[in-house]
């Protein structure tokens, strides 16, 4: 999925448009949470369809935790996609680890709360679909849709 330019809205935010379509683009989080808030508000005026506040909250809730978890564990981001397509929002992260993510246990062995180790069980909970993939060039791709009603 990141490997191939997603059809759909293009990622950049305003003001950021890009004269080569096929360069990656590395957003800041909160620069991927605009394109996915744009990508999606446009396809509700586009379909004359009322957005649901709550599921746009779910899609850039796990927006900002992978774009940030790439940030703090797989080297950065090295591509951002995002697309609406049919019921739900796509969004791809790719990163420069190969590492799989993993959910943290919450405590440490004398029962203490743990800082971290939550955003991957929020992504697997609010996602319909949630893959993984190595790149051919190294490093990894996440793509979780998120239901958008």
């Amino acid at each position: 999925m990141c490997e191939e330019r997603m059809t759909g809205t293009d990622t950049a935010p305003p003001g950021a448009r890009r004269a080569d379509t096929r360069r990656p683009y590395r957003p800041r989080p909160a620069e991927a949470r605009q394109a996915v808030w744009q990508a999606v508000c446009e396809r509700c005026r586009a379909t004359h369809t009322p957005c649901d506040t709550e599921a746009l909250a779910d899609a850039l809730l796990v927006t900002s935790e992978l774009t940030t978890n790439a940030i703090l564990h797989g080297g950065g981001i090295t591509d951002f996609r995002v697309d609406v397509t049919g019921p739900g929002v796509r969004v791809s992260v790719s990163d420069r680890s190969a590492e799989l993510p993993v959910a943290r246990p919450t405590t440490d062995r004398q029962g203490r709360f743990t800082p971290g180790g939550r955003g991957w069980p929020i992504v697997c909970r609010l996602c319909r679909d949630v893959r993984v993939a190595d790149l051919p060039s190294g490093g990894k791709c996440i793509t979780a849709v998120v239901p958008l009603s």
